[in-house]
């Protein structure tokens, strides 16, 4: 699947080669900004960055941020990071100071601008996009200034990684970069305010347990064929579902139960352990269940009957032992599997859009912070997390591993065409 570090195709420089040595002579028009002269004007005009004088550690760690921004869909970064380069050459340190406020505002929104492409399927980890006043005033609390932008700026560990290898590989090729860079960097610029949470990358079919910014574990996984696939959504998981059924989906019974039944016979239901029930019935334990003798299975085929199947636990469930749902319109969810060999494959986009877990266990345990046992043989028992964990499925061509960029293959071709564009950069 990973095609090779070489960095092989570059597009124009992202960051203009000459941004840092030319700065413009123009006065930043920080004046015609409300909230940033309200700022200052609360502040009686005391400075922000520049209160130790024109060497402070804040104003050089923003100024760094923003000669590389247009990797964080800030392509004015690097002006601005000149222009205040020049007001304080030129011991204009207010200006300077005004100007510096003015950039980490437009920054700090930049980074909190939802990916392309990503449906946020649950309220609790939608992107806080901050106003300017409170990006100011939570930059003028803070006890390091240059702390605070060193960790906004992380955006997250996967985030991170990947556009300090570009950012060096573009200073030693004369500022040229992968559009693949640009593409992956803009759909993983997603800001999670928990502590712990699942990120899943569907191109290179990997999942990552992030805690504390940092990435504590991953695995293989497998996520959706071209056909069917896995689709970028942000959502939570609040419970762990331990000896599931599968219920098996509407085009599933159509296309695979169905034309079995009609091919093997009755049996085929009682050796996969399936039992069927009324389009209209409420999952559960207690379900009502129909007689599959009585049902017109090639109507079932056909579409013009309607039924529900479910598997019930055990060694074949396509389930395996356990579950992790979360709330999606997409009916997508992370699950375990009886059938381990596949995931010695590099191409593992092979479902039908749900993700399945090369270690589910091994997940369960970090999201549950104890075993994954049932301790009992019922079905469905939905155990909840000590705290609710987000998780955010995007899809990344890109990546950085051992100080190098490989790149991944493009299952869904979303790199190519107009699958390719990214968020608008400002």
């Amino acid at each position: 699947m990973l095609a090779g570090a070489a960095c092989a195709v570059l597009i124009t420089p992202a960051v203009p080669a000459q941004a840092a040595n030319s700065p413009s002579p123009a006065a930043p028009a920080t004046s015609s900004d409300p909230s940033i002269a309200a700022f200052y004007a609360n502040r009686h005009g005391a400075p922000l960055w520049l209160g130790q004088g024109a060497d402070g550690s804040a104003a050089r760690e923003l100024i760094s941020v923003l000669q590389r921004a247009p990797l964080d869909g800030l392509t004015s970064g690097p002006a601005l990071a000149a222009q205040v380069q020049a007001l304080i050459q030129r011991g204009q340190l207010g200006s300077a100071d005004q100007l510096l406020s003015s950039a980490w505002v437009r920054y700090v929104q930049a980074l909190q601008t939802p990916p392309a492409g990503m449906v946020y399927a649950d309220s609790w980890v939608k992107p806080r996009r901050e106003s300017a006043g409170q990006i100011l005033a939570r930059a003028s609390a803070t006890p390091s200034l240059a702390a605070l932008v060193r960790s906004v700026s992380s955006v997250n560990p996967i985030y991170a990684q990947l556009r300090e290898t570009a950012w060096g590989q573009m200073q030693a090729n004369g500022g040229q970069v992968d559009q693949r860079v640009l593409t992956s960097l803009d759909r993983v610029r997603d800001m999670p305010f928990q502590k712990r949470y699942v990120m899943v990358d569907a191109a290179s079919a990997r999942l990552f347990m992030i805690e504390d910014g940092r990435v504590v574990d991953q695995m293989r996984v497998i996520v959706g064929k071209s056909s069917s696939q896995t689709p970028m959504l942000a959502s939570t998981i609040y419970y762990a579902t331990l000896n599931p059924y599968w219920h098996v989906s509407d085009d599933m019974i159509r296309s695979l139960i169905a034309p079995n039944v009609l091919q093997q016979g009755l049996p085929y239901l009682k050796s996969h352990g399936y039992q069927v029930m009324a389009a209209d019935e409420p999952d559960g334990a207690d379900a009502k269940l129909l007689d599959p003798a009585k049902i017109n299975w090639m109507a079932v085929a056909n579409g013009q009957m309607q039924i529900k199947v479910r598997q019930l636990p055990g060694p074949a469930n396509s389930m395996g032992r356990m579950k992790f749902g979360f709330p999606n319109a997409y009916d997508i969810y992370l699950h375990d599997t009886p059938n381990k060999d596949l995931f010695a494959s590099d191409d593992r986009d092979l479902s039908h859009g749900c993700i399945r877990l090369e270690d589910a266990s091994r997940l369960g345990r970090w999201m549950l912070q104890r075993d994954p046992q049932a301790v009992t043989r019922e079905a469905e028992q939905n155990v909840p997390l000590p705290t609710p964990v987000p998780i955010y499925v995007t899809y990344m061509t890109a990546h950085a591993d051992g100080g190098q960029l490989s790149f991944a293959d493009d299952p869904y071709g979303k790199d190519s065409g107009a699958g390719a564009s990214v968020v608008a950069l400002r």
